[in-house]
């Protein structure tokens, strides 16, 4: 039996591979991410010594203050938040073709695992924080197409694992995101920002080690060029079709990212400022919020992975695009339970925890009715020599998503929580009508092929 063909838990040994070296990469950016707006907020540019010291800080500062007028310090920290995490999900489309043409797969998930890694160590000096954010950038555009799209090439075509592959896969992206905040976050609030910036580092690495240790259980079409010099755009139009309804999906997939992202931006100053973080008698770090959603995902996916099955042997499992627009349904409803919940914060003390688990549990719901979904549907989808660059494609909805929650994030201070809210309720119902609308004509082909 090849090294490929080995399986463990039935599903190819490759895949627990991939599962842990996602997780100490998600580890590494959900560390860091939990505390990026505090660290501005509270630290690096509440004090000019500090922010005039940071290189190509002030040119950004003023280029935000002309485009949108007199920002204060938590709004331009909500616009560069929205950039950081935008671009890192724009940059795989480039990091997805350049491997597809140039490097291979395994080539640029190296590459851009040691780009992540240097951009989280740079973390530790003030002066370079702008470059750390675009070392990290892109690293992460090589990274994360590529380590994705892997994950479908261990299956063969029609292998009916791959959903639930891909929902596994994503256990692993949140169970880095749910260790990262208790460490990094801790370290950064508790000890020192560096410390926290620098675990994030170490984990990256980690990460990095395990991917080695796994290659040889992978396809080896991941170590080669997949769109040969002779392949003629011209006489193969096999990826025009699938483009256009992946793009298509990716578009709709703004909004749910844009309400989705509210979560390491506007979400996480409300629970700051409105969550009483002592819990049992421990002052618990607030950047704490931020490994809810990652437990409610490791939870909750397993259970998920069951109904979607026993739905399967009854022939009622719904398809990829309903599921999709569910899950834009349960956003809604989340955020209708935040509207509630901020008018019992107005005049009040700080509320209790379970409140803020609730809202999150909801969304929560929603993200595993979307994302995995939308991973799986892509890598069957896609041609063959193409699927970095789909996927690519496909991280380009958060992409517009992230910096739509920055953009939007700037007007938090300017209105009622209430009201901020309600906008994202409309968002996710604008969403699910979106996805809903044109699903007879998608679901003549891409239906096909999803099922």
């Amino acid at each position: 039996m090849s090294s490929t063909a080995r399986e463990f838990l039935g599903h190819p040994i490759g895949l627990t591979y991939l599962f842990f070296t996602e997780m100490w990469e998600r580890f590494s950016y959900y560390g860091m991410r939990a505390l990026l707006v505090l660290y501005m907020t509270q630290y690096l540019l509440l004090n000019p010594n500090l922010s005039d010291h940071v290189i190509g800080y002030t040119a950004l500062a003023s280029f935000l203050n002309a485009l949108f007028g007199d920002l204060s310090v938590l709004d331009v920290s909500s616009q560069i938040y929205g950039l950081y995490t935008g671009f890192v999900y724009f940059t795989p489309f480039i990091g997805g073709l350049l491997a597809d043409r140039y490097l291979g797969k395994t080539n640029a998930v190296y590459t851009g695992a040691f780009l992540m890694a240097i951009g989280h160590f740079m973390m530790a000096f003030e002066s370079l924080f702008l470059f750390a954010l675009l070392f990290l950038i892109m690293g992460n555009g090589l990274f994360k197409p590529n380590l994705t799209a892997q994950v479908g090439s261990l299956y063969k075509p029609g292998d009916q694992r791959v959903d639930s592959a891909y929902t596994i896969y994503y256990m692993g992206v949140n169970l880095g995101a749910f260790f990262s905040p208790i460490v990094c976050g801790t370290l950064g609030q508790k000890v020192g920002w560096h410390y926290g910036f620098a675990a994030a580092g170490i984990g990256m690495l980690v990460g990095t080690v395990v991917y080695w240790r796994g290659t040889r259980y992978l396809p080896e079409s991941s170590s080669t060029v997949a769109i040969k010099p002779t392949d003629s755009a011209a006489s193969n139009h096999d990826w025009i079709r699938p483009l256009l309804v992946i793009g298509y999906l990716c578009f709709v997939n703004i909004l749910f990212w844009g309400v989705f992202e509210q979560q390491g931006n506007a979400l996480q100053v409300w629970a700051d400022e409105k969550t009483n973080w002592n819990v049992l008698g421990f002052d618990i770090p607030s950047s704490w919020f931020q490994t809810l959603n990652p437990f409610f995902i490791v939870l909750l996916a397993p259970l998920l992975n069951n109904v979607w099955a026993w739905q399967r042997s009854r022939t009622s499992e719904p398809s990829s695009i309903v599921k999709m627009a569910i899950g834009c349904g349960w956003m809604a409803v989340a955020f209708l339970l935040m509207m509630f919940v901020a008018g019992l914060a107005e005049g009040q003390e700080k509320l209790n925890v379970l409140w803020v688990a609730g809202v999150v549990l909801l969304f929560t719901i929603g993200e595993l009715y979307l994302s995995p979904i939308g991973q799986a549907m892509v890598s069957r989808v896609a041609p063959a020599r193409m699927v970095s660059m789909f996927m690519g494609v496909w991280f380009l909805s958060s992409f517009f998503g992230n910096y739509l929650a920055g953009y939007i994030g700037s007007f938090y201070d300017n209105m009622s929580n209430q009201y901020y809210f309600l906008i994202m309720v409309a968002m996710s119902l604008l969403a699910v009508v979106m996805f809903l609308a044109p699903y007879k004509k998608l679901a003549v082909w891409i239906e096909k092929k999803d099922r």
